[in-house]
């Protein structure tokens, strides 16, 4: 006998049962391929207002510092700005130099303010008044024209933040040391 005929015979599988075909429905292949395709619209709507919101927040970014422009002439005003008989009495005067430094002046004392901070804890300090009880009203910012926008508006908004009820704005093109 040969190995041959010692291995048994794979089972066989049983035969399928009987299909009646009055009950049976044919295959469809077709629909099938219809109901799996997606509508990308709403996605693509996502992706539009997606884009708008980075271009508008990247614009925003672009407009935050910008530098004040250079006077093309060396001729005076013609506005002329009535001065008080005491024009270093009741005001304070912060000097915006080169560097975006300030420096804080009064009648009193004069000190050099690092930070936005600091500025507004030396006009606080100002405001309190000086020894002959004086208490400064009126807020002068002198800026260089090489100083950054953004450090002249902080110093504007201190004064506004500590209580000053008057505020000027000077460019200067030196600093004075």
């Amino acid at each position: 006998m040969t190995a041959r005929h010692n291995e048994a015979a794979p089972p066989q599988p049983p035969p399928p049962p009987p299909v009646d075909e009055a009950d049976s429905e044919p295959v469809k292949f077709g629909s099938r391929l219809e109901e799996s395709e997606m509508d990308v619209t709403p996605m693509v709507d996502i992706v539009f207002q997606l884009l708008i919101f980075f271009m508008v927040t990247a614009s925003f970014s672009l407009q935050k510092s910008m530098q004040l422009p250079k006077p093309k002439d060396d001729r005076p005003s013609a506005a002329s700005v009535p001065q008080d008989e005491d024009p270093e009495g009741d005001m304070v005067t912060v000097y915006v130099d080169a560097f975006n430094t300030y420096r804080v002046e009064t009648s009193e004392f004069e000190e050099e303010a690092p930070s936005e901070q600091d500025l507004i804890i030396k006009l606080r300090r100002a405001r309190l008044g000086d020894s002959s009880g004086k208490i400064p009203t009126r807020l002068m910012v002198k800026a260089n024209g090489e100083a950054s926008h953004e450090k002249v508006v902080a110093a504007l908004d201190a004064g506004t933040a500590v209580g000053m009820e008057q505020l000027q704005l000077q460019t200067v093109e030196q600093d004075d040391e």
